[in-house]
């Protein structure tokens, strides 16, 4: 059981590491000339630069040595293969199968992926097609306006981020909503305005038993039945998407308005498959098929490219250089694309919840930093409200921004003045100003030399702050899937630099457990007397004020 700190390439770059941390970034472009041509990719969707990060050429060259001791393009190939590489849950992890639009088969221990895709795929097409014509009638012989998609964590984090980050592209024949927080008034505020007669809703859940979905559509069923004194009337308004048809069932759905999920497709990486419904009826069947296009792309792109010029790869060797060997406990993630505003929430839990384990695939106890927290806002905002940490902060926060050549929504003099605040960011981030330029400057604009003398130490910005720069051409459909499937790339290769499960999120199973006990207990009469005492307390107090009304 080799450890990754016994890898040559490992010891070299904690080598690295104590020496470049005397370099600043400037110094680096100072010395080639030709940093950007060498630290960047042109992809056909976006133009990648990484050249504002504190590597230099022999770094760089040290990073691809660990990907190979690694055996990352062994990994690759055993996922796209469908090796079983999520061992701690026994499962292929096959998500990069939902899109692959080569139609080429794909077999899993005998059994054609290829034809079961395909057929959710039919399904999708038929069933979102049905309702944007208006052939799919509530129980009042009224088409569909609204539709409710109810599910947490990926079940609502995809779908909704791709929604709204391609809102521009939706013909509006039907009102998109979402319901994820089991906190009532989400879903009361949701459902007040809406038709029962015209409302249909997608229940996500891959096992169909998650507490909080359960809770959120049997209150849905409760308001649509109210309204239309008729059981039946479930039939006609609510669908399921998961892996368990006979909970399904049992709910009250119809078999036929069950659409698949397998076990080979985890929660955060499904929004290829019938979880993007919502993405369907709102874009079109062809838009969500331009999505998928996108994702394939990345993934030929990432499979076949070698590690030197493959842009998922090299995303995970920098994340994994500024947080384990150069100490960085975060990343900020900072669109300045309005329509990706749900972009930094998505890969939160795409990142956090795939590599924020502290044990490795032995279950030993990792004794190195992992993963940053993933956190950020869109650019504009954030530059007015936490940017001041970033430039300024002892906590150096490498930050992905991300942006656009084109507007989706054309409105004059508006998107280069945003895209000045982009590439300014940036530079300023790297550069800093000295405290000799600051008292420069403010002797320039005739400030006397006691409130130079004052001001000066609070004005300056030590700078040397990494920052990877991600220029879409335009916000489309297909560039929106390359985007997400370079993130996914990203999380698996990390994944496998730090020899831990990527695909399995047991802290998420431990919570849930947790608070179906307590839930139980809070509907008994009895007061509590079990848990430590702050956590018993807490609950007879909830128990004991609930009750006073």
């Amino acid at each position: 059981m080799s450890k990754r700190t016994s890898l040559k390439s490992w010891k070299l770059l904690e080598s690295h590491a104590q020496t470049i941390k005397y370099c600043h970034i400037k110094q680096l472009f100072d010395d080639n000339p030709n940093r950007f041509k060498d630290f960047s990719l042109n992809l056909n969707e976006f133009l990648f630069d990484f050249s504002k990060n504190l590597l230099n050429e022999q770094i760089l060259k040290d990073l691809f040595s660990l990907a190979r001791e690694c055996e990352l393009e062994g990994w690759r190939e055993k996922m796209f293969k469908g090796h079983r590489i999520n061992t701690t849950e026994d499962r292929s992890v096959l998500h990069v199968a939902l899109r692959d639009r080569a139609n080429e088969a794909i077999f899993l221990e005998g059994v054609n992926l290829t034809s079961q895709i395909n057929t959710a795929i039919n399904q999708i097409k038929k069933f979102s097609d049905k309702v944007r014509t208006g052939n799919w009638k509530g129980y009042s012989g009224k088409p569909i306006k609204d539709i409710v998609n109810i599910g947490v964590g990926g079940s609502n984090l995809g779908p909704q981020m791709v929604t709204e980050a391609l809102k521009q592209y939706s013909d509006n024949k039907l009102n998109i909503h979402y319901v994820s927080n089991v906190d009532g008034t989400q879903i009361a505020d949701v459902l007040t305005p809406l038709d029962p007669s015209q409302t249909l809703f997608i229940v996500s859940s891959k096992t169909f038993s998650t507490v909080e979905t359960m809770t959120n559509a049997k209150t849905a069923m409760n308001w649509l039945t109210s309204a239309s004194f008729n059981q039946s009337a479930i039939s006609k308004h609510f669908i399921a998407v998961s892996s368990n048809k006979k909970n399904a069932c049992e709910f009250g759905i119809e078999e036929e308005n069950i659409f698949d999920m397998w076990d080979w497709v985890g929660g955060r990486f499904s929004l290829w498959s019938a979880i993007g419904l919502p993405i369907a009826l709102d874009l079109g069947f062809e838009k969500f098929i331009e999505l998928l296009q996108g994702a394939h792309e990345m993934d030929l792109h990432f499979r076949n490219s070698p590690l030197e010029e493959n842009a998922p790869v090299i995303m995970a060797l920098i994340s994994l250089w500024n947080c384990t060997f150069l100490g960085s406990q975060s990343q900020a993630i900072l669109p300045y694309d309005q329509p990706l505003h749900k972009l930094t929430a998505y890969l939160q839990q795409a990142e956090m919840e795939s590599n924020g384990k502290s044990v490795n695939w032995f279950g030993e106890e990792i004794d190195y930093p992992t993963v940053p927290s993933i956190w950020g806002e869109i650019g504009i905002n954030g530059q007015h409200a936490f940017y001041q940490y970033l430039h300024q902060s002892n906590n150096i926060v490498p930050a992905d921004f991300i942006g656009s050549v084109k507007s989706v929504t054309s409105v004059q003099g508006h998107h280069d003045t945003l895209m000045a605040n982009f590439f300014a960011q940036t530079e300023a981030l790297m550069n800093g100003v000295d405290e000799k330029q600051v008292r420069t400057d403010l002797m320039a604009k005739g400030r006397t030399k006691e409130y130079i003398n004052k001001v000066a130490p609070h004005k300056v910005h030590k700078g040397n702050r990494p920052t990877n720069t991600i220029l879409l051409n335009q916000i489309t459909p297909k560039s929106l899937g390359s985007l997400i499937a370079l993130y996914e790339h990203k999380i698996f290769c990390h994944g496998i630099f730090l020899q831990i499960c990527s695909f399995d999120q047991w802290g998420v199973e431990l919570g849930k457990g947790l608070a179906n006990n307590i839930l139980s207990e809070i509907k008994d009469d009895k007061p509590i007397t079990s848990h430590d005492s702050s956590t018993r307390e807490l609950i007879n107090h909830y128990k004991l004020v609930s009750k006073q009304g």
